[in-house]
């Protein structure tokens, strides 16, 4: 099994219930293939980054799922007949993954070797101190008063 994320965009006319048919479609393929959907994010309508098919706007979907090639490419032949699909992307991202987690092993590593510095704890400002920006007071002196 090998983790998935496909993004595609439906047309800016499409109502939520076809959207959600979309979905449906494709856990159904995926559960079919042995694997399981576990993350779908609807993005709603937002402006493309150029024009398609003569549409300034799409309707975003984002699935992120495990399973095999073959149900990818049923998945991506699917979505290619779809007359409400404008674009998709497929990526695999396991490989992605351990990638990261190779670099963060090492990044682990690397700063348990380095000594950590000692930051001097900031001064906390007093009352004799001013803050920056504020006015300073100053006091006149007292004459001392003569007793009789």
């Amino acid at each position: 099994m090998r983790i998935y994320e496909e993004l595609y965009i439906l047309k800016p006319d499409v109502t939520e219930e076809e959207a959600e048919a979309s979905i449906d479609q494709i856990r159904q393929i995926v559960a079919g293939g042995g694997g399981a959907v576990d993350k779908v994010d609807k993005w709603g309508v937002r402006k493309l980054a150029y024009r398609v098919q003569k549409y300034h706007e799409g309707y975003y979907v984002l699935l992120q799922f495990n399973s095999s090639p073959d149900a990818v490419k049923e998945i991506e032949r699917r979505l290619r007949v779809s007359d409400s699909v404008l674009k998709f992307l497929t990526v695999r991202i396991d490989e992605k993954m351990k990638w990261l987690e190779k670099r963060k092993k090492i990044r682990e590593k690397r700063a348990a070797r380095r000594p950590q510095p000692a930051a001097p704890a900031p001064a906390a400002p007093t009352a004799a101190t001013p803050m920056p920006g504020e006015p300073v007071a100053v006091e006149a002196p007292v004459a001392p008063v003569a007793s009789e």
